[in-house]
């Protein structure tokens, strides 16, 4: 064993690799990402690493793959579990043969996401074993422990760690190259009556599942994964993750002793573990449940409660003591503890709990072309009735002021069909979708095929800049290489759409305005289903031309630039309107919208 210093994720990649990790899919979404990136980092050549269309594809590629003995880890984030929801359902009960971990990240706040879903309630959904650690070395160690568990009980587990876990830093044990495991998959052995889903096998599946659970319940409270620190008190705390981390610095600085209850395991409940905390020192009076983000250890206590007729009371978020939303934080919990035990916080404590900061909403980044393309539609729609829907990616982006070119936003791939949708009741609508390039793979293909197919009016804009860009760049497959380091043949989106029955498609480039306009009023003029790709590469991904520059005299000050297109590289300086040398990155968008010419340089100018 030897020390480093590692991020969460890092954490639990490297302690996957020590578990004899051989295939390891996934879907970048933060705060899962840098899972599979670490990974693909550490490859010594053993290891297959592959990001995946989406979420649905890597797990199904993962099951395959433990069906042959491997060792498999699918990463993904909260939501991106809804996408794999149906094959996680039935593989739950088809079991696997090789270890599988779905390494998902909850996002509480939410800070990245558009839900703050609890994958311990999913856990209990899809009747699967949920590892929940609280440190980042709790992180390596417990994704060691969570593929012995699934090997031996041949059954997918979910390993939820949250996103205070994932991005946290801390210096921690690791195994030595010749400590790490080391697993030789047997190869897939052909047997319908296991690998062949029917209701037959699914009804006698259900019932192991259910006697395996009750097995597992028991199990865990005996693993040490779930411990019970005795201090003598008759009241106590249960918590789990992060908050675990935060009540045990509460309860150190105010000088208080309860009994602490750590939930390492939220499913299948470690029942035993859970009567040891409650009946300890002749019971406990009463019981507050720090968790985040559903009441799933509060309920749980309440059910044993019942079921072995113990009298404590418990408080937590279904009495209003623990907020029902957002994260919990160091100071929300030394709040709650003080509060729960008894005892004052002091002035320095109180301060502690400051207000909150100023909002700073996000913006799309200076030259970046996702804001041209916006424009661009804009202006070519001025004085149409029409509705723009959005999708999830950088480009959501784009329902901030100035531009207020998103109507909708639900899930990935959703704004194709919402288009459709809009457009059937309101037929005299300009009906346009606007999706990235990586999300029109994961996701969106099959709403283009369903408009094709049903005959809608629209217009998709997909906005390739040839990356994965707000996840921080990964490959898909439009950009012609992958995890692997393999260069292959890029899937064009072009091709796609034609192939799928799409007969008008143009593709432009929307830093050259004038030309991206006509192309919008051209387009969008047609009936049926027509197609837009706006080509420009992520601004973060190419060296910036010189800034432009704005000239003083003939300036009239009637800051166009600013107003119409919110850049970051636009500011104001002595009243003026001026450029920020140090963001722009000469892309020449704001001198095409000058009324008077007034600003130079970069790439597009006059």
């Amino acid at each position: 064993m030897h020390k480093e210093f590692l991020m969460g994720n890092a954490a639990i990649a490297r302690g996957a690799i020590a578990a004899g990790l051989n295939v390891i899919s996934g879907y970048p979404g933060t705060p899962s990402t840098e899972v599979l990136e670490t990974t693909a980092k550490c490859n010594d050549g053993s290891l297959y690493v592959e990001w995946s269309v989406n979420e649905k594809a890597a797990l199904e590629l993962g099951a395959g793959a433990a069906y042959s003995g491997a060792r498999t880890m699918v990463t993904m984030k909260q939501v991106g579990l809804n996408v794999a929801s149906d094959p996680l359902m039935s593989l739950a009960y088809i079991g696997v043969k090789g270890g599988m971990v779905i390494m998902v990240a909850d996002d509480p706040g939410p800070i990245s996401s558009q839900t703050e879903q609890d994958t311990r309630k999913f856990a209990e959904f899809s009747k699967l074993p949920c590892f929940d650690p609280s440190s980042v070395q709790e992180a390596y160690d417990m994704i060691q422990k969570a593929f012995e568990y699934s090997e031996e009980y041949h059954t997918p587990v979910l390993f939820r760690p949250t996103t205070r876990v994932c991005h946290g830093y801390a210096s921690i044990e690791v195994k030595d190259e010749d400590e790490c495991k080391k697993n030789a998959p047997e190869g897939f052995v052909r047997d319908p009556s296991k690998w062949v889903i029917f209701p037959r096998l699914s009804f006698a599946a259900h019932g192991a599942i259910e006697k395996r659970n009750v097995c597992l319940s028991k199990v865990f409270s005996e693993s040490g994964l779930n411990p019970v620190t005795a201090n003598g008190g008759r009241r106590g705390i249960a918590t789990h993750g992060i908050s675990y981390t935060y009540t045990m610095e509460a309860v150190k600085a105010l000088g208080v002793s309860p009994e602490i209850f750590k939930v390492g395991t939220p499913f299948p409940f470690p029942e035993e573990a859970a009567v040891e905390f409650l009946t300890a020192n002749g019971g406990l009076e009463e019981v507050l449940c720090i968790e985040e983000l559903d009441p799933v250890i509060e309920r749980g206590l309440i059910f044993v409660c019942g079921k072995y007729g113990l009298k404590t009371k418990i408080i937590g978020k279904l009495t209003g003591h623990i907020p029902p939303a957002g994260e919990n934080t160091c100071a929300s919990v030394k709040r709650a503890v003080s509060q729960f035990m008894g005892v004052e916080l002091t002035a320095e404590e109180k301060a502690e709990d400051v207000p909150p900061l100023p909002v700073r909403p996000p913006v799309l980044c200076a030259g970046c072309p996702h804001r041209a393309s916006f424009f661009a539609v804009k202006q070519a729609m001025k004085g149409k009735k029409s509705v723009f829907c959005g999708d999830i990616g950088c480009y959501t982006l784009g329902n901030a002021m100035p531009l207020d070119m998103v109507d909708t936003c639900l899930c990935m791939g959703a704004g194709v069909n919402i288009t459709q949708g809009i457009g059937r009741i309101e037929p005299d609508t300009n009906c346009f979708a606007f999706v990235g390039d990586s999300t029109f793979f994961a996701s969106a293909i099959t709403g283009v095929i369903n408009a094709v197919y049903n005959q809608a009016d629209m217009t998709l804009v997909v906005l390739d800049n040839s990356t994965t860009a707000m996840t921080g760049h990964q490959p898909h497959p439009g950009t012609g290489r992958t995890m692997m380091g393999q260069v292959v043949d890029k899937v064009s989106i072009e091709a796609v759409l034609r192939g799928i029955g799409v007969k008008t498609v143009e593709t432009v480039d929307p830093l050259k305005l004038d030309a991206a306009v006509d192309c919008v009023k051209r387009v969008s003029a047609e009936k049926g289903v027509k197609a837009i790709i706006f080509k420009s590469p992520c601004a973060v991904l190419i060296k910036g031309k010189a800034p432009a520059v704005i000239d003083s005299v003939k300036c009239i000050n009637c800051k166009k630039c600013i107003n119409s297109l919110g850049c970051p590289g636009l500011v104001i300086k002595d009243g003026k309107a001026a450029i920020e040398a140090s963001l722009c990155t000469g892309c020449g968008l704001c001198s095409q919208v000058c009324p008077v010419n007034a600003i130079g340089g970069g790439e597009n100018a006059e």
